[in-house]
């Protein structure tokens, strides 16, 4: 037994002077792919802003001509501010403007609670950020849960993946809740602060005028049609919106679909932590949103899901699902089945490739998505109207709209560290947790569930990025291409052969091509060197 663990002892140090000495070899090659990819996002990039200018005016489908529809085209000074949508996104943004002084009209096509099946965990990176917002009181009296960290299942084994909250107050946490319930919260927050207007109402185009987005057209709950203006109009729509098409280039992916169940009276195997299953073919995820009920999200690679009417639903999750749940859990789960409600939503990213228009901004799913497998989404949503606030806060008037637009390209450059760096992690991991019959692809996910189930250093640094409490996209790359080399250490010992080497170097360049296009998609310059994006150093408009 001595002589066991003793060798045990000895390959984890040979692994991590594996590790230590190929990682270098990959930071200088990783620096040199980034600097290319550098030079060609740059010249996308200006095409981009070159080309936004002429689309506003091209979409018809989203914008209206102010002079054409017969609309007046000046605002009459009730509002600062509207905002399209009062999902999480909208109705934080709209109690943020407020409680700066800004007067916001709010539309929303429909006020009454949500039932969504996403949407129900806020990383602790995000409580933090509500903190911030000072909207921690919208996870109370909603039932919300605490959670404190992730549990990851393969093949029977299991690693607890604990948030690094030692240095943080007590209250810091994750939260998990019915995200139709925490929405309302935020909506009940905007209808109690007197300059917002909150409004049920379907926007069906953006009013424009020269370019300029002078405010939106609308029908009210009784069907009026109806023009709203104001100086600046941010769009907060969600995932399905209409309206993105005149203010970004929208490259939406559907990898998958989630397939929705609701487990009652059971208890986790792990209390208050996320539960992920690397399944075959891919991720299960389980965590609690009361007291009483853990969600269940099956994902379903592709984008379509077998059928719950004619049986196909049922018999899937029974034969394939059921058998890989922890069985604490599996019981419940069946019980779930067989109550058949059974819901399911498609699971969208697409890249911020915003065009610049003057009057107008977006914000939230309306702008950037992610795989939601790693609850990134709020996040996000919550820092980027973080950084609107501070970059709206030293300007009294926002009626010059060219200059407003021009400075508030800085947001965009600003967003891009914390927010490419939640997405590409979104990404890449999916891409790694999902069953392959590839032989890299299948070692680089045992190697990813080895590397977290270390600890120490080899867990806190990932799940610091998944948790939005340390997203920087160096260290991202770090820990993906550490996985990476753990892999092909594991392969090359204890006697290096031709077909193992050659293993290797294939986990290596899957590896690359998991993580690169993810990240020039995201823009390498904007995510990695965003001091040399002009627009960093733009100071507010003088009024």
């Amino acid at each position: 037994m001595g002589r066991e663990i003793m060798a045990a002892i000895d390959h984890q140090y040979i692994l991590g002077g594996v590790i230590a000495s190929v990682l270098g070899f990959i930071l200088l090659y990783n620096s040199l792919l980034f600097f290319l990819y550098a030079n060609s996002s740059r010249k996308s990039t200006a095409t981009a802003k070159n080309r936004g200018s002429r689309d506003v005016q091209s979409q018809g489908v989203s914008v209206t001509t102010a002079a054409n529809g017969g609309f007046r085209p000046e605002t009459d000074g009730s509002t600062d501010v509207i905002i399209v949508g009062a999902g999480v996104a909208g109705a934080a943004l709209a109690c943020t403007l407020a409680k700066d002084g800004r007067r916001v009209h709010v539309i929303e096509r429909d006020l009454t609670e949500p039932d969504r099946i996403v949407g129900e965990l806020l990383q602790p990176g995000g409580y933090l950020k509500l903190i911030e917002l000072g909207l921690e009181d919208c996870v109370r009296e909603i039932d919300a849960q605490r959670v404190i960290g992730y549990a990851l299942y393969k093949d029977g084994r299991d690693a607890k993946l604990p948030y690094p909250l030692e240095n943080f107050h007590s209250d810091v946490a994750g939260r998990s809740f019915h995200n139709g319930r925490f929405i309302q919260r935020m909506r009940q927050k905007a209808a109690s602060i007197p300059n917002i207007n909150l409004e049920q109402g379907t926007v069906t185009s953006l009013l424009e005028e020269k370019g300029i987005i002078k405010g939106v057209q609308y029908k009210n709950k009784n069907g009026q049609e109806l023009a709203a203006y104001a100086p600046l109009t941010i769009v907060c729509d969600g995932c399905f919106s209409n309206l993105r098409r005149s203010l970004c280039t929208p490259k939406v992916d559907v990898p998958s679909c989630f397939v929705g169940l609701i487990l009652e009276n059971c208890q986790l195997p792990h209390a208050n932590h996320g539960h992920v299953i690397l399944g075959d073919p891919s991720p299960i995820l389980f965590y609690p949103i009361s007291s009483t009920e853990i969600r269940c999200l099956v994902d379903v690679p592709g984008q379509k899901v077998p059928s719950v009417s004619n049986g196909e639903m049922t018999q899937y999750l029974t034969t394939v699902v059921a058998p890989q749940v922890p069985h604490e859990l599996h019981d419940a789960f069946l019980a779930a089945i067989e109550k058949g409600n059974i819901r399911s939503m498609s699971n969208r990213s697409m890249p911020a490739i915003p065009h610049p228009t003057p009057g107008a901004l977006l914000m939230g799913d309306a702008f950037n998505m992610r795989h939601p497998l790693t609850g990134g989404g709020m996040t996000v949503a919550l820092s980027d109207i973080v950084l609107l606030r501070d970059l709206l806060r030293p300007l009294r008037d926002l009626n010059d709209s060219a200059a407003l637009c021009r400075y508030l390209e800085t947001f965009y450059t600003l967003r891009k560290p914390v927010a490419s760096t939640i997405n590409t992690l979104a990404g890449a991991l999916y891409k790694v947790f999902c069953a392959s019959p590839d032989k890299a692809r299948q070692e680089m996910r045992k190697a990813c569930f080895d590397y977290l189930s270390l600890g120490g250093v080899f867990a806190q640094g990932p799940v610091s990025l998944l948790s939005g409490l340390n997203p920087r996209p160096l260290i991202l790359v770090l820990h993906f291409f550490a996985v990476a080399v753990y892999g092909v250490g594991r392969l090359l010992l204890p006697f290096p052969s031709p077909r193992r080497v050659w293993l290797g170097a294939r986990l290596i360049s899957g590896a690359s091509g998991i993580i690169f296009p993810i990240i020039k998609a995201e823009g390498v310059r904007q995510m990695f060197f965003p001091a040399m994006v002009p627009a960093y150093y733009r100071a507010p408009p003088t009024n």
